[in-house]
């Protein structure tokens, strides 16, 4: 079992659980939105294009909308947990761990903190480095920030791992935000998830608040 299979085995079993009309911290997707949007990603290479938007967006979203309306919700949950057909590119060795790990973790974070009372959950020292290293991608979430922002690992010197920081600059602006916390915690925050994450944000209020508008 890779890191990104258990995400992907425990988000199947939350979906079994709640069933199709439950929300979900993507705007506008109830959990059946979101299961049709992940066998998608997986089994339509030929709509999977529009996901990040573009021109092929509104194709995109037709091929989801009809997946969920035309499959049984049970049969979404089975093609995802049963993984990509053998000739799609997630098949491809040690490709599921590196393109999955975050896109099923944080999806499956979408689905937990929007139902009530949830609370942060105990990730392992492995899913939390991993997540840590993943996040020098950030460069490219925030390149358009109107802030410099400075990731932080809340807990690093604490747990003696020496994860250090990370700095994403974004053209080199100032002044500067320091978003910390937990690697799960920035892994959200950074992927838009701003509402129902525990950070914490030092900088000048403007700067700040600068950002928070950005991000809502």
């Amino acid at each position: 079992m890779t890191h990104a299979r258990d995400e992907r085995t425990a988000l199947c079993d939350l979906l079994t659980e709640l069933g199709p009309d439950q929300p979900t911290l993507c705007a506008g997707w109830q959990t059946g939105d979101l299961a049709a949007h992940l066998v998608l990603r997986e089994h339509r290479p030929d709509a999977g294009a529009g996901v990040l938007g573009g021109p092929l967006a509104g194709y995109t979203r037709r091929v989801q909308d009809r997946l969920r309306a035309r499959t049984p919700f049970p049969r979404l949950v089975e093609l995802i947990r049963t993984g990509p057909p053998r000739l799609s590119m997630f098949a491809l060795p040690g490709m599921d761990e590196r393109a999955n790990l975050v896109e099923y973790f944080v999806h499956h974070e979408d689905i937990r903190r929007a139902q009530p009372d949830w609370e942060p959950r105990e990730i392992s020292s492995d899913v939390a480095n991993e997540l840590w290293r993943r996040l020098r991608l950030a460069r490219l979430m925030l390149r358009r920030a109107p802030v410099g922002v400075e990731l932080v690992r809340a807990e690093a010197r604490a747990a003696g791992n020496g994860a250090g920081r990370v700095r994403i600059t974004a053209q080199a602006r100032t002044p500067v935000v320091t978003v910390a916390g937990s690697p799960a915690e920035l892994t959200l925050w950074t992927m838009g998830r701003t509402g129902a994450v525990h950070v914490r944000m030092d900088g000048s209020d403007a700067a700040i608040a600068a950002l928070r508008q950005w991000r809502a």
